[in-house]
This record gives structure tokens, C-alpha cells and sequence, in this order.
């Protein structure tokens, strides 16, 4: 296991947000110009070294800008702060920054300013920040305006989205420590907003449009951010209008009910999420190799991830048959493909599988929301209803569940995963990559589909990758190291007078308040 496993898995949380308050405006906005948006994830940080969760990747990114952006409604990435990026050769990887780039404080951005960002989040090497997205860095360099990153391994695919992601956010060297992680006042970027005032351990946080930003002006000059800790005041702030939007998220009922209100619209988007039921290998059922993976191909045949999500979700999830995220490139059905229509019971037959299976699931109570309890009743019912297996849930706190996960403790077991960067890699290579990188601690040893992870993330040819990635999926489809169950939806609810809210949301994992206004 490695140092990611808590930070990455922490991402994969699903939490109730809950909004109200008033905002706190600066001289640039007036009360009409306002927004206020509410969410119960936490902020750990406003320091770009400091923190890997989405309670904190939310404000970053109103904060500050990175080399590359993703566009609305696009998973590949666009210069921002640079004027382009390439490779030079397989290891050298050279962006030419723009010029005429302000920080929020008045300070220019330069090619300087990017060198220590990255230099930064590497020696800082925080515990709770994204500083390991960048393990494949051996140097950077500027020479002018121009900024060389030197890679260890050759023609890696996934740099330009991990020059987007937490770990590429460009911070003002004359105001960041290259020791210590920032305090949040005082945090200086280069974003659309500039921060304005952070109370209470970062519960309520002020921003004001930044004078300096180069792109064109968000929609709303003033913006609270409020974290709440009960989904059920969300759900009368939002109507009753002391909330604008709510955001990272109410609960399916609390959706659904709210989005009959006339009053309110509600959007929808690919949070990137995936949920997924997982084996180890060597300690689940079965008497050898080949009935372990019978019993999971018939697990796979079984479970009716659309009924999950319509009656325990009630349409907040999509049913998920990859860990590939349906709107990224190279993803596949592969499940659905693999077994639909196949017989359980003719898997397990084949097999020698003795019958009924007893099967142990462990799920946590407290991690993925509060359906977590009906969702793995569920599947329970499902399994138990083809007399073909005997299952005994088991469930623990998030706290003691990602150590007994960490450590390879249980047999079948829930998970999820959240995006670092919108590519397939984010996801193929803590599922299935080697096992320096495997976050899973289930004994998966497929040679030939760890290589093609490896493979696929520095394969230059587009088509070649695309093909390799649905390879995977075919190959783990087929021999079920995990089973894909729920792709998780972005439901944001806002009141019916704000304009850009669809705008706001998409698969890249950026939520842009930017874009939100009022009509």
C-alpha cells in the first residue's frame, strides 16, 4: 500500500452539504451581486500543498489558476497560464507561460513563480496534500519565459492532467513559504476570485472577484462558501432563498423532493465518483483460483445496479459497468457486455462450486452517505433471492474501515474512487496497477493487464491507448478482481432566478461558481 491510499479514498467521500447565511461583500459588490453557496465537506486548506480533499479543491479552484485548464464541458485540457505545452522528446515536457499574468495582490506571475509551485509541493511533501501526483517529476527549470519539466519515465500521457489537478496550482513565490504549509489568510493565486476572509477553521469563507484575473469577470463579484453539518437545513435555507445553491450534497430524497419545487432548478453532472464492490483474492470464497473467480463472475451476474440506483438513490447514482467513468475516454460497458444475460448458477456449476456461498461483505456505515445501509441490504436481497448464496453484511466506521482496507483485512468489500485528474489512468491504475500502486491490498496479479496499465500511460498514439484501456476493462471484466456498481451525479440545486448553473458542473471535477449569476 502506498502513502495515497487515505487521501485518494478520502476523495471518493459522498457527503450532505447544507447552506445558509448572509454574505459578507467587499467594496467591488453590492447585495444584489451575491452568492452564497453551502457545502458540509471541510476545508483542510487554502494552500494549494496543504490539502487533497474536495471540500478544499472547491475554493482552490475559484483561488488559483494551473498551466493547463480543462474548458467547460471538456475532459481534455487548454492552456491557461501557459500559451502552450508539449513534449520536446519522450522526458522533456516545456510550457511557455503568457505574459502580462497578475497575482490578486498585484505581484506579476512568472516562470519563477511556477518553478517553486511545483518545487514546492514536492518538498513539502504534505500528508494530506496532492504532492505524489507528481512522483513522475524528476526536475523543473525555467530558462525565460519558458518552463521544462524533466520526467522520469518517458512520453507520460497522464502530466498535461496532472499539471491541472491539486497538485499544479500556481502560487506567489513572494508570499508562499517553500518550508511550511500558508495559513489560509493571506492565500494569494491568480483565479477568478481572491480571498477575501476565511472564519471559523474555513466553515465560512469570502471571496471577491479578482481586479487582476486576465479571464473575463465572474458572474457574481461576491461569494460565501458555509459549511453546514445537517443536510436537513439545507434543504429548508434553499427554500426558503437564504441560500443560493447547495453543493456537495443532499441526500436523494432531499434531491428529489426539492427539484419538484418551481422555485428552485437543479443540475446534473458526472462527479467522477465510481462505487465498486472488491474482492481479495486469496481470502474470499471458494476452494482454488478458478471457483474464486466463478463466485465473482456470478456476483458480477447477479446484482441489478440499476435498481440500486432507481429505488436507493432514486436517480442521484447512474449504475456503473467500468471504473472508468462512462464520459472518459476509452470507457466501456465491459460488464454489462460480459454478463448480460448470463446464468449465475451455470457459472458457479461449472466451477464445482458448492451451493449456497457463504459470503461476507463489509461495508462502511458512515464514508459513502447514508443509502450505504439500504444499498448493501440490497444487494443482500439480490444475491440471497437466487438461493444461491448466504450473505453476511458487516459493516464498521470510516475510521476503522480504511485501516482493516489498508491492511488487506476483509474478503468482499465496498470502495470508491474519485478522480484525480479526468483520464482513465486516475482510475485503472489504483485498481488494477502493479501493487506499489494498487490501492486495493486484494493480491490482484494479472501480469498481463498490470502491464497494460503501465503501458497504456505512456503511449503517445491516441488510438493505441484508447484500444489498451478498453482492453483492460474487457480483461478485468472477465476475471472480476472488483465489481462496478453506482457512478456517482453532481446534483446541484439553485434557486430558479441564477443563470450559468448548468455551466457549473461537468466530468472534469471543477465546480465553476464563476459562471453562476443571477438573471
Amino acid at each position: 500500500m502506498t502513502s495515497r491510499l487515505l487521501p485518494a479514498l478520502a476523495l471518493s467521500a459522498v457527503v450532505a452539504v447544507a447552506v445558509t447565511g448572509c454574505v459578507s461583500t467587499g467594496s467591488t459588490s453590492d447585495a444584489s451581486d451575491a452568492l452564497v453557496i453551502g457545502t458540509t465537506d471541510p476545508v483542510t486548506s487554502l494552500d494549494p500543498a496543504g490539502a487533497w480533499d474536495r471540500g478544499s479543491y472547491t475554493v482552490q479552484t475559484q483561488l488559483y489558476q494551473h498551466l493547463l485548464t480543462y474548458p467547460a464541458g471538456r475532459t481534455t485540457t487548454s492552456p491557461e497560464v501557459a500559451e502552450s505545452c508539449d513534449f520536446t522528446d519522450g522526458t522533456h515536457y516545456v510550457c511557455r507561460i503568457r505574459d502580462g499574468l497578475t497575482f490578486s495582490n498585484g505581484d506579476d506571475l512568472t516562470a519563477k513563480d511556477v518553478v517553486f509551485s511545483f518545487e514546492r509541493q514536492v518538498t513539502l511533501g504534505a500528508t494530506d496534500g496532492p504532492g505524489s501526483l507528481l512522483a513522475n517529476m524528476d526536475s523543473v527549470t525555467a530558462d525565460g519565459d519558458e518552463v521544462t519539466f524533466t520526467l522520469k519515465q518517458a512520453n507520460d500521457q497522464t502530466f498535461p492532467y496532472v499539471l491541472a489537478s491539486m497538485a499544479g496550482a500556481i502560487v506567489d513565490s513572494r508570499v508562499f513559504s517553500g518550508t511550511k504549509i500558508h495559513a489560509d489568510d493571506g492565500v494569494v493565486g491568480s483565479g477568478p476570485y481572491a480571498l477575501q476572509q476565511s472564519t471559523d477553521g474555513g466553515a465560512t469563507i469570502a471571496l471577491t472577484a479578482n481586479a487582476e484575473y486576465d479571464g473575463p469577470a465572474p458572474k457574481s463579484s461576491a461569494v460565501t462558501i458555509k459549511q453546514y453539518t445537517k443536510s436537513a437545513d439545507l434543504k429548508l435555507a434553499v427554500q426558503t432563498g437564504d441560500a443560493d445553491v447547495a453543493y456537495r450534497q443532499l441526500t436523494p430524497t432531499e434531491v428529489t423532493s426539492l427539484a419538484d419545487d418551481d422555485g428552485l432548478q437543479r443540475v446534473q453532472g458526472s462527479s467522477g465518483e465510481v462505487r465498486f464492490l472488491a474482492f481479495n483474492l486469496e481470502t474470499m470464497p471458494g476452494k482454488d483460483a478458478a471457483q474464486k473467480e466463478a463466485v465473482r463472475q456470478a456476483v458480477a451476474a447477479t446484482i441489478d445496479r440499476a435498481a440500486i440506483a432507481k429505488d436507493v438513490y432514486q436517480g442521484t447514482y447512474a449504475p456503473a459497468y467500468s471504473i472508468v467513468p462512462s464520459d472518459f475516454s476509452g470507457a466501456t460497458d465491459a460488464f454489462e457486455t460480459e454478463y448480460d444475460g448470463a446464468d449465475p448458477a451455470a457459472i458457479l456449476r461449472k466451477a464445482g462450486v458448492t451451493t449456497p456461498v457463504a459470503l461476507p461483505i463489509q461495508y462502511t456505515t458512515d464514508h459513502y452517505g447514508s443509502g450505504s445501509d439500504d444499498e448493501y441490504a440490497l444487494i443482500e436481497q439480490q444475491l440471497e433471492d437466487t438461493g444461491l448464496f448466504t450473505v453476511a453484511l458487516q459493516s464498521a466506521s470510516w475510521d476503522t474501515y480504511v485501516g482493516n482496507v489498508g491492511k488487506g483485512e476483509y474478503p468482499v468489500f465496498q470502495l470508491g474512487f474519485f478522480q484525480d485528474y479526468p483520464d482513465a489512468s486516475s482510475y485503472l491504475t489504483p485498481a488494477y496497477g502493479p501493487s506499489d500502486v494498487n490501492l486495493l491490498a486484494n493480491h490482484f496479479d494479472d501480469r498481463t493487464v498490470t502491464d497494460l496499465v503501465t503501458a497504456q500511460a505512456v503511449q503517445a498514439d491516441p488510438a493505441v491507448r484508447k484500444e489498451q484501456i478498453e482492453q483492460i476493462q474487457r480483461d478485468t471484466a472477465e476475471s472480476v478482481p472488483l465489481i462496478p456498481l453506482l457512478a456517482g451525479q453532481e446534483n446541484v440545486i439553485g434557486q430558479k432566478s441564477l443563470t450559468g448553473l448548468a455551466g457549473s458542473v461537468d466530468a472534469s471535477g471543477e465546480f465553476r461558481i464563476w459562471e453562476i449569476g443571477r438573471s
